[in-house]
């Protein structure tokens, strides 16, 4: 990754999307390249603007989600960001398995925020670490169904390590450090786990580990 990340904000309030405008700006490596207000909007925008990373409002007008299936498959390229107020399980998930690469909360700190969307441009995904803890409790609670044991891949010790460091909500960074190995590697393992469970994201690799588990 190099140069500035190309990041457009998608949102119906003026002047939320200003706030947010002004925090690219500081951060000397996002630069603001579209805005806009519903669904619509954003379809239009991926296309023309072709942004490295879409920030997208759940509630939004039109439907956050759909924007986001839309994008992912008009312009697979373009990272989606939610960047909402909604804490609800099902807005996550959904979220996750509509091509979204990150969900946080409107609630974070323009810090965290550029902190975030460089977590993303780097390849990985992203989750408010408090969302992603409840949504993998909720799913430990969830009742189990039955499922033939041997139909699932096997992970290795540390490929389980690795996943059990990343349902916490660490990020590869952090995991690299806590077990002191490299950011690289962290990321070769993870692309070998998803492609071992058949999942698209780092959070459903967690809630798959976590039903076998």
């Amino acid at each position: 990754m190099s140069g500035t990340i190309r990041v457009a904000v998608i949102d119906d309030h003026p002047l939320f999307r200003e706030g947010v405008a002004h925090t690219l700006s500081r951060s000397g490596i996002l630069r603001l390249v579209g805005e806009g207000a519903n669904a619509d909007d954003a379809l239009s925008i991926a296309k023309s603007e072709q942004p490295e990373i879409m920030l997208l409002d759940v509630s939004m007008p039109g439907g956050g989600i759909e924007a986001a299936q839309a994008i992912s498959r008009a312009c697979p390229a373009t990272k989606i960001v939610m960047l909402t107020v909604s804490e609800r399980e099902e807005h996550v998930q959904q979220a996750m398995t509509s091509g979204v690469r990150g969900y946080t909360l409107k609630g974070t700190s323009g810090q965290e925020l550029i902190n975030t969307l460089r977590t993303i441009a780097r390849g990985e995904h992203y989750v408010t670490p408090t969302l992603a803890a409840r949504l993998l409790a909720s799913n430990r609670r969830a009742p189990r169904t039955p499922a033939p044991e041997e139909g699932l891949p096997e992970l290795t010790k540390r490929e389980e390590q690795i996943l059990d460091h990343v349902a916490r909500g660490m990020t590869n960074r952090e995991v690299a450090k806590e077990l002191r190995i490299g950011e690289k590697t962290v990321k070769h393992y993870m692309t070998t786990i998803m492609q071992k469970l058949q999942v698209r994201n780092r959070v459903e690799a967690a809630l798959a580990f976590r039903k076998r588990t």
